[in-house]
């Protein structure tokens, strides 16, 4: 099977779009951690090897990240866990994304969005793609750079609060994560309105107490 190519973004070329942006996010899921997302319109080939970021290793995504940034117009937009607390991780998501495709520094006339869900905010021609980062390069790019810029700073955090094997886990829930928070409790980079930390914070049997 193919991977992502540029149909989708010449498509949107011959009806008249200018500047098609892919649009991609990482860390909806984590425990720890901002949520993550890129936004790429490219410029040039794409770069051999590109894919879903999920699909590659590490090694490979760090040694992709500048060959698109070198053919692209991209940039990272980042929602915080103060955000994603007081929001939840919809629409923070959305506001990720937002900032991502507001600081690119040109206009998106049609934007490529991974998934089924179209952000309120989008006011141009937007393309939902289920499963996007395995079919569109610009989407797989936007994944690429998002996955690269938040591991980053997740190895950063893990530094500075070790225990939690974030270096590893990128803020998932693993059971050396699970452990980490038996042994060292809640961190402010955790994320209260998931339930596992609310769980740890306000236990059932706490709150069921007369």
């Amino acid at each position: 099977m193919s991977g992502p190519d540029l149909s989708n973004e010449r498509a949107a070329r011959d009806r008249g779009a200018r500047f098609v942006v892919g649009v991609d996010e990482v860390g909806r899921g984590p425990w720890a951690g901002p949520v993550v997302a890129g936004a790429v319109c490219l410029r040039g080939e794409v770069p051999p090897g590109l894919n879903d970021s999920k699909k590659l290793t590490a090694k490979r995504r760090v040694a992709l990240a500048p060959l698109i940034e070198d053919i692209a117009h991209h940039a990272i937009g980042e929602a915080s866990v103060e955000e994603i607390d007081a929001l939840g991780i919809r629409k923070a998501t959305h506001l990720a994304m937002e900032r991502a495709v507001a600081a690119l520094g040109v206009s998106p006339d049609h934007l490529l969005i991974d998934g089924n869900d179209r952000p309120s905010w989008a006011s141009v021609s937007c393309q939902t793609i289920v499963g996007g980062d395995g079919v569109s390069a610009s989407i797989a790019a936007a994944s690429v750079l998002a996955k690269t810029w938040r591991d980053r700073g997740m190895v950063i955090l893990a530094q500075q609060y070790p225990g939690y094997g974030w270096d590893r886990n990128m803020g998932y829930g693993t059971a050396e994560h699970r452990e980490g928070l038996k042994c060292h409790g809640v961190t402010p980079h955790h994320r209260r309105s998931f339930a596992p930390i609310r769980n740890i914070l306000f236990p059932p049997t706490a709150q069921n107490s007369p």
